[in-house]
């Protein structure tokens, strides 16, 4: 294994005090483990939180800020956080509007997320909570029970964030919250798999000519494994599941093209050149494209097509302001 460490144990701690220190504007860390808020908290709005294992930079520490998180919770790589460092996250952040959280569809996850629930509203505090669910490619895994929640959280982190930004109550940001989830889908493909540095070797192998369709952000299998294809083929393959789950013509969507965290921005545009193309040939408008690094896995190579179904109040709220190290509108 070789990468730009110092010290397996200390990987998720030093990564999180340097980003703190990049960004001192924006973030502050707890005292409680690896938790960031915002550094200047916001009084008299719903506080968003969210997290999970590292290894998914800029997800989730990246996005707190002004119009989306609140505050993030990190566990050790590819672990969910514990309910003692989700409890603190929430008890920093609350305000008598009340707290909502955005959980991937995680076994882990989800328990420790509901048991930091329980623990905070013991004390009175308001917590709702959404379960992202996006990953079109496989019902159930060894973590998950359903579908796994995958990069379309960022929608969720963004759109959720701003419609809290604007002051509207909890239900309400519950609400708008869960009506991403319900419009939008995801699905990915690896050429390489990624090294948990505590590991110390690739959480799976590929030959030479193979790629695993479906994969999951954590390196899980996906859907099969088969010879490698051109990014146009894979991408016909990736969206026929996309499209065939959800109805999405005749209208407008937001697409975000993400990178696993090794696959260079040339591919990743070549991969969009084939997406806006195909969405253009069935009938789907293209209203904004993101394309870059926003829910990683670690190093690995390869990619996910995200679209989000949009209407006018969606698309609002995914032009409103945001300011965060990893996500800017």
């Amino acid at each position: 294994m070789k990468k730009f460490i110092n010290a397996v144990d200390k990987v998720e701690d030093q990564m999180i005090q340097g980003m703190v220190k990049a960004y001192p504007q924006y973030v502050r860390k707890l005292d409680c483990g690896n938790v960031v808020v915002r550094a200047n908290k916001k009084e008299g709005k719903v506080a968003l939180i969210s997290g999970g294992g590292s290894g998914h930079e800029p997800a989730h520490g990246g996005y707190v800020g002004e119009g989306m998180l609140d505050a993030a919770v990190a566990g050790a790589v590819f672990t969910s956080p514990t309910p003692d460092q989700v409890y603190e996250g929430i008890k920093a952040v609350a305000t008598d509007a009340g707290v909502l959280m955005v959980i991937k569809n995680y076994t882990g996850d989800v328990m420790n997320f509901e048991m930091a629930a329980d623990m905070a509203r013991d004390e009175g505090i308001k917590v709702a909570q959404v379960v992202v669910n996006d990953d079109v490619a496989v019902k159930d895994s060894l973590y998950t029970v359903g579908r796994r929640g995958v990069a379309g959280t960022v929608f969720v982190h963004k759109i959720a964030g701003a419609m809290a930004e604007t002051g509207a109550d909890l239900d309400a940001v519950q609400a708008v919250a869960q009506k991403v989830i319900d419009n939008v889908r995801t699905m990915g493909a690896a050429i390489e798999p990624c090294t948990v540095p505590a590991a110390g070797k690739p959480g799976f192998e590929l030959a030479e000519d193979e790629m695993e369709v479906g994969i999951g952000i954590h390196g899980e299998p996906g859907t099969h494994r088969e010879k490698i294809k051109t990014a146009d083929e894979i991408v016909d393959m990736l969206l026929a599941q996309i499209l065939g789950d959800l109805d999405f013509t005749g209208g407008e969507v937001a697409v975000m093209i993400n990178s696993s965290g090794a696959t260079p921005l040339m591919e990743l545009f070549i991969i969009n050149n084939r997406v806006a193309d195909v969405l253009a040939e069935k009938g789907v408008k293209v209203y904004k494209t993101f394309v870059g690094e926003f829910m990683t896995s670690i190093e690995m190579a390869g990619f996910s097509i995200s679209l989000l179904k949009l209407d006018d109040q969606l698309k609002g709220l995914l032009d409103a302001k945001a300011d965060t190290p990893g996500f800017k509108a």
